[in-house]
């Protein structure tokens, strides 16, 4: 009896489609759970925002497409410091002071330390 040969579809290009769908998958989440939010254009960060936190000046931004925020924060020129909450919170503590900046990453600043009351 002949053995009759039942002709395979080729795996690869299933196998590459795949892939490329997976590693899309994976690609949109990092950017957009704000792990990647330096990787996203400079249109999709919001305005700065200047927030007096005692003498301190800060200024904060926050991106539309991802949960991500920055900030910037001076004392004069005696000290500064900036936080990236990218997907989570960034915490900074000041050399002059002494206070401890955590910035959320919707953008909410908070500060505590020896002046904070």
């Amino acid at each position: 009896m002949p053995v009759t040969r039942v002709p395979r579809r080729p795996t690869a290009p299933r196998l590459m489609a795949v892939t490329a769908v997976a590693l899309l998958g994976f690609l949109a989440w990092y950017l957009f759970s704000g792990r990647g939010a330096g990787l996203l254009p400079q249109d999709s960060w919001g305005p700065w925002r200047e927030k007096r936190v005692h003498d301190w000046s800060v200024w904060v931004r926050v991106n539309s497409w991802s949960d991500a925020a920055e900030a910037d924060g001076h004392y004069g020129k005696a000290d500064d410091f900036t936080l990236q909450a990218y997907g989570t919170s960034a915490t900074a503590t000041t050399v002059m002071d002494g206070a401890r900046f955590t910035l959320a990453p919707d953008g909410e600043l908070t500060v505590d330390g020896p002046r904070a009351r």
